[in-house]
């Protein structure tokens, strides 16, 4: 049977944040868990928000006095939180008419059970998620095209070129693991108990882009990674030359000093 909640409200709004890398959801305590996969907990008298271990939280139904209370009471939690959280709001409206779905930014469900929001929440977290290495990726673009263009010229600068390769690696590095681990492709494992629900999730799935936000995404990593390759390529080919104009100067300078002794010598 599913446990409804606010019976005595028909709206509300929902936030997604995405705090920081990681919640340690096993340290949580102090709040009356409401279900888990996703970890639900109540807030206040009439809110409830869900938590999700890669770093993302969704609030339902807290004003703002109740979101900042509990946003600093699960700061201890957030590992490498961010300094400026990525958010998104949206309402949530009750409508045992019509068929659920998303419409002019607002998410109408059939009923305002456990499980629903749940679905909500896992959607929302993603999107928050997409949004905010959607924005780092872009960073890293303007990066690359001067870089690119400088690859043309002879005045390029070998430390420009290690600095950028290090912003790269990081970059891959942290979206690899983070997009990874969100899994933001893969359905909740709340489907499984909840068959029914996945038409819910496919419709927001569908209305919120995340598969094609998640492509969009892998396609640019793609092109970032092919970047820091042929970067890479140069550099060890400048080097390679280096080398080799050492080893010429060595024979240079040998064949010198053999000269030297053959002529002063005799």
């Amino acid at each position: 049977m599913q446990k409804l909640l606010f019976s005595d409200r028909d709206s509300f709004k929902a936030q997604a944040l995405f705090l920081g890398k990681k919640i340690n959801l096993q340290k949580l305590e102090n709040y009356d868990c409401l279900a888990t996969m996703p970890v639900m907990v109540k807030v206040a008298q009439q809110g409830c928000a869900v938590l999700l271990g890669y770093g993302a939280v969704v609030l339902f139904n807290l004003d703002p006095i109740e979101k900042v209370a509990f946003l600093k009471g699960l700061s201890s939690l957030v590992h490498d939180s961010f300094s400026q959280p990525e958010i998104e709001e949206v309402e949530v409206h009750l409508n045992v008419v019509e068929n659920e779905r998303v419409k002019e930014g607002k998410i109408f469900l059939r009923d305002l059970s456990v499980e629903r929001l749940q679905i909500v929440a896992d959607i929302l977290a993603k999107s928050v998620v997409l949004s905010h290495y959607e924005s780092s990726i872009a960073a890293v673009f303007d990066q690359i095209e001067p870089f690119a263009a400088s690859l043309q010229r002879e005045d390029r600068s070998r430390r420009q070129s290690r600095e950028l390769l290090r912003q790269l690696g990081t970059t891959l590095l942290v979206q690899h693991k983070i997009v990874g681990r969100v899994e933001i492709i893969d359905k909740p494992e709340l489907l499984w108990e909840s068959p029914q629900l996945e038409n819910l999730y496919l419709r927001l799935e569908d209305e919120y882009e995340i598969r094609e936000r998640h492509n969009a995404l892998e396609r640019k990593l793609e092109l970032i990674t092919q970047t820091a390759q042929t970067v890479l390529e140069f550099m060890q080919h400048s080097s390679s030359q280096r080398v080799e104009w050492y080893v010429v100067i060595l024979i240079v300078v040998e064949i010198l000093l053999s000269l030297y002794d053959i002529i002063f010598k005799q």
